[in-house]
């Protein structure tokens, strides 16, 4: 609307300034998230990615830092832009700051458009998973493992158990059709840009340089040049940001407005795991 009535106004008297929403995806990708260390997720990004599309403007920026994490919240996250995008007839520009990988590049390929910086981190394009086994360490410490289930494999991959040869090539299988499924969005997002390289698909990542070369990415750039260059030098970026109480960030208060000993010390211990698995999603690219 602001456009339309914009274009019906003499010139002299038309606004010059454009107003591009920016919205900040940092952080690992995973189904809710602990209390104190808040992660990405659809339910976490989704009144974000709403209220950027609301704005009357030509394009929509997406800052990206994620190491991935659920292929399953990073396809979602990766849908409801593109759904949008096309509804509300908006470009999406992506701009990827120290690393877009795995599922931080699934939703990176959701722009019309990727920027990179030279030395960002780009691809990783597959699928892991990763679990310790314990089964020695339960005999030298006399403990007894006690499973019952009904279903002959509720039980696999039990890291209390040795590892069984038929769990394995259940687990590759799956994970074969994520990778699968991956491939195919990043290939139709992508499209002729991709370059045909044998190590594309094979889980390796890339600086922004080389993706430009690889075609993962469009151009090298930040976003405040890139955005002011397209749209004019009085182009203003309006981050789009959550209302939330510092307390009521970390989850500190309980529906009753009071503290809950209980909760926060649940909130502590899920927030070391979290932190845990974090830290090693980020170690792997070096950050």
């Amino acid at each position: 609307m602001k456009r339309l009535i914009n274009r019906l106004l003499p010139k002299s008297w038309r606004s010059t300034v454009v107003t591009i929403p920016v919205i900040r995806l940092h952080g690992t990708i995973m189904a809710g998230g602990g209390q104190f260390r808040p992660s990405l997720s659809l339910a976490s990004t989704a009144g974000l990615i709403e209220k950027a599309f609301s704005y009357d403007a030509p394009a929509v920026a997406i800052s990206i830092n994620s190491p991935g994490g659920s292929p399953v919240q990073s396809r979602l996250i990766f849908k409801r832009i593109r759904d949008l995008a096309t509804e509300k007839n908006r470009k999406v520009l992506v701009f990827v700051e120290d690393v877009a990988a795995s599922g931080g590049y699934m939703i990176a390929v959701a722009g019309d458009e990727i920027f990179a910086d030279p030395s960002s981190i780009v691809g990783s394009i597959g699928v892991v998973s990763a679990s310790f086994g314990f089964p020695e360490l339960m005999k030298k410490i006399g403990i007894e493992r006690r499973v019952h289930t009904a279903g002959q494999n509720k039980a696999v991959l039990d890291p209390f158990k040795p590892e069984k040869k038929e769990d394995v090539e259940r687990l590759k299988a799956l994970q074969l059709e994520v990778h699968g499924t991956f491939i195919d969005l990043v290939k139709e997002r992508r499209g002729s840009k991709l370059k045909d390289d044998p190590d594309l698909f094979t889980g390796l990542f890339w600086t922004g340089i080389k993706g430009l070369e690889l075609g993962l990415v469009d151009a090298l750039g930040d976003m405040r040049t890139v955005l002011k260059t397209r749209f004019g030098a009085k182009t203003q970026l309006r981050l789009i940001t959550a209302p939330r109480g510092f307390l009521s960030r970390f989850g500190l208060f309980g529906s009753s407005g009071g503290f809950s000993a209980p909760d926060i010390a649940a909130a502590a211990a899920s927030g070391l795991i979290d932190a845990a698995e974090e830290r090693a999603l980020w170690s792997r690219f070096g950050l």
